[in-house]
């Protein structure tokens, strides 16, 4: 049995993540306003581009982005210029490798992700199952790695996408363990949706996350638009949870409490490695 990663499938919905409207682009602050810094309007073109939108014409960058062509078009040579966006022959716009190169760089993407690697494989060959590997951003889980069993069902996750952290088995864990004012704001705001079935009130998502920090693992399952089920635990570091990593697999096929003792293992496995790496990275340099 082979696991695969999927750094860019499509899948459709699953118990621990819904995905992001890809029809739209993400915005954190809406669109610049007139004036606003250069670097903050470099971003939004850089946020225009999504899975659905890998290919975008300078019309359509600059709409997606909220600017005028003129000065859309303007940055985006400049981003062209360094790396950071490449023109094709057919004028079209696509993300630049010099942004892989520097993402590559983050220690809460690919250096975690690199340590974790081995032991998310070893999950996936124990559960036949999909592992996904998740860090927290703000209000959202960030989806750093998936591995899936070629015979896994299909779900809907890809890496790089954002999956909420009320709905979601990763972000579950990732909110249990996250500041307390953001815990009260997302409790207070929360309102069922395509997510987990057994959290359908505040008070709900606020007693699962007392029990996340007291059993070291989330449980979650879905029944639309088919039956699905997560167990979601954390990975640590010496500075506290820094990443969640769970199994999504299909209800009807979920051995609840080999897969949480299997995730809650591959967890501390994964720890473990972490601190070691820190340990020796003084030595090494």
């Amino acid at each position: 049995m082979n696991a695969r990663s999927e750094g860019s499938a499509g899948e459709p919905g699953g118990a621990d993540g819904t995905a992001r409207d890809e029809g739209a682009p993400r915005r954190r602050g809406g669109k610049p306003a007139a004036g606003s810094p250069v670097i903050d309007r470099a971003f939004a073109l850089l946020n225009a581009f999504d899975s659905g939108h890998r290919a975008l014409t300078p019309a359509e960058l600059a709409q997606r982005a909220g600017m005028p062509r003129s000065s859309a078009l303007r940055l985006a040579r400049s981003l062209v210029r360094v790396g950071a966006l490449e023109r094709r022959e057919d004028g079209v716009f696509v993300v630049g490798l010099r942004l892989l190169e520097t993402a590559s760089l983050a220690p809460r993407g690919h250096g975690l992700r690199a340590v974790a690697m081995p032991y998310l494989d070893d999950l996936v060959h124990v559960t036949h199952q999909h592992a996904l590997l998740a860090v927290r951003d703000e209000a959202e889980a960030l989806l750093v790695e998936r591995l899936s069993a070629r015979e896994a069902s299909p779900v809907r996750y890809r890496v790089g996408g954002r999956v909420p952290l009320t709905h979601t088995g990763v972000g579950l864990v990732l909110l249990a363990f996250a500041p307390p004012t953001l815990q009260d704001r997302l409790i207070a705001s929360y309102v069922p949706g395509p997510g987990l079935d057994d959290v359908r009130t505040p008070a709900d998502l606020r007693r699962l996350l007392a029990e996340v920090r007291r059993t070291g693992f989330a449980r979650g399952r879905l029944t639309t638009p088919w039956p699905m089920s997560t167990v979601a635990a954390p990975v640590r570091d010496a500075s506290g949870v820094v990443a969640a990593l769970s199994v999504v697999a299909p209800s009807d096929s979920f051995p609840a409490t080999d897969y949480a003792a299997a995730v809650r293992a591959t967890a501390r496995a994964v720890s473990r490695a972490l601190r070691a790496d820190a340990e020796e990275a003084p030595a090494a340099g």
